[in-house]
């Protein structure tokens, strides 16, 4: 039982990510985690297309992957998530594999660059609440050695995140400057969550 968060409504995050599901856990939020399957390439494809900001595309893939879980549980608060990574006008989606990670840790390699982040809820066929945070992150001029040695500690784990680095393990060693809320950095925007969950009672204020 948790004193802090009513029973009602049920929590469900749109998302299978390890990360997130490990920030609202750490929070102590009673939650259920389901992967949502969307054609995220295309969403981007089209938001880029269209001239959009990387923070509408954002809220754009969130949106999406609430609507297909809340399509199931509409009396559900569904939280969506999603995070582009941008370096300039340029737009990173996750590696493909860990020569791909390679590719972009060398082009991020010395440079800063943003983590665009989205949070949004949906309930009853609607969005009720967004919220994006733009994390800055300041990548190091580390040798082609370290680079070796650090791809071969993650092995295929750098595949799994837009910015081939896990802030919370090994990846810390590629910076030098991180400014943004920790949990936004992993894929959700904690504090602007727990803020609205508390004015609408959901949790206790």
């Amino acid at each position: 039982m948790n004193a802090l968060q009513k029973t009602e409504p049920a929590l469900i995050l749109a998302s299978a990510s390890s990360a997130r599901k490990s920030v609202l856990e750490a929070a102590g939020l009673r939650f259920q985690a389901m992967a949502a399957a969307v054609d995220e390439a295309s969403i981007k494809e089209s938001a880029m297309a269209e001239g959009f900001p990387a923070s509408d595309a954002a809220i754009l893939l969130a949106e999406a992957k609430a609507r297909r879980i809340a399509a199931r549980h509409p009396e559900a608060l569904v939280i969506g998530c999603d995070q582009i990574l941008t370096l300039g006008d340029r737009w990173f989606d996750k590696p493909e594999s860990p020569a791909e990670a390679r590719t972009h840790l060398q082009a991020l390699r010395g440079q800063t660059h943003h983590l665009v982040t989205a949070v949004l809820l949906w309930r009853n066929g609607q969005r009720i609440w967004q919220h994006v945070a733009t994390p800055r992150l300041t990548m190091r001029p580390f040798s082609d050695a370290f680079l070796d040695a650090y791809l071969a500690l993650e092995g295929e784990t750098v595949t799994t995140t837009v910015g081939a680095y896990r802030l919370e393990g090994p990846g810390i060693h590629l910076f030098d400057r991180v400014d943004g809320e920790h949990a936004a950095i992993l894929g959700l925007p904690l504090l602007p969550l727990l803020g609205f969950l508390r004015q609408h009672g959901v949790l206790q204020g």
